[in-house]
């Protein structure tokens, strides 16, 4: 099951998982995009997950055509380019209603089925921004660190009932992520980094893979863990160089 996937990361797991040969469920909120991206076997349903009748509806649905849910990938998310001290507090809210949110309400309501056969596998995609703070996008930042923590927690919870959690760190993906951000837009200089982006499909391989490892986290590109490790060994370095970053473009 795979939220958000009309575009972008979502879809191009569905391509991804599907070539490998899983049956998909597919939820967004546009039912022709899904339709375009499911093919001829997927479980289609449209809504809008911060919709607690929409989440009801996708499990159970997934529930009555298959019987089972054995991989949730939560990836449905949105982005808010505002410093924290003045971003507007509705637009905040509505961007942790989607990244944090709308993922657990989907978490809770899958994971009993899960139990009940056995065990499964929860996926969250959160970002690099989830494990370094970067000042451009505080908040965005915020909430998937908040994801992050969850996803930890939840593979403790669960370790008994063989259902394991995974997180996603992507770093800058070549998707409409950032023309579509709540409220503002990224910094120049990453806007000029989008050479050194990856695709999708890319991205999508890295989740293909992680769920096949059973890791507990990965990092897309892998480079990015020279940012994580970076800014544990060296916070003051690593900040020193974000804070320039953000004090340029708010000049």
């Amino acid at each position: 099951m795979i939220t958000g996937a009309s575009g972008g990361i979502g879809a191009a797991c569905a391509h991804e998982f599907r070539r490998r040969g899983a049956i998909l469920s597919l939820t967004a909120r546009s039912e022709d995009k899904l339709k375009e991206v499911a093919g001829a076997d997927a479980l289609v349903t449209a809504g809008d997950i911060t919709d607690p009748e929409a989440r009801q509806a996708v499990v159970t649905r997934t529930i009555e055509r298959f019987g089972r849910i054995d991989i949730l990938i939560n990836n449905a998310g949105v982005g808010l380019y505002a410093p924290a001290w003045r971003a507007p507090i509705a637009e905040a809210r509505a961007m942790f209603e989607l990244n944090f949110f709308a993922a657990l309400g989907m978490i809770q309501l899958v994971v009993p089925s899960m139990r009940e056969q056995g065990g499964g596998m929860l996926v969250n995609i959160g970002s690099i921004a989830g494990k370094t703070t970067l000042p451009w996008f505080t908040l965005y930042s915020a909430s998937k660190f908040a994801l992050g923590s969850m996803t930890e927690g939840l593979g403790m919870e669960l370790a008994r009932d063989n259902i394991r959690t995974m997180v996603v760190c992507p770093g800058y993906v070549r998707t409409g992520f950032q023309a579509h951000a709540l409220v503002g837009r990224p910094p120049d200089r990453l806007l000029k980094g989008k050479r050194f982006a990856i695709t999708a499909e890319k991205c999508a391989e890295a989740v293909a893979r992680g769920v096949e490892r059973e890791s507990r986290t990965v990092v897309a590109p892998g480079i990015g863990w020279v940012l994580i490790i970076l800014k544990r060994l060296f916070p003051t370095l690593v900040e020193a160089q974000m804070k320039r970053i953000y004090q340029n473009e708010a000049n």
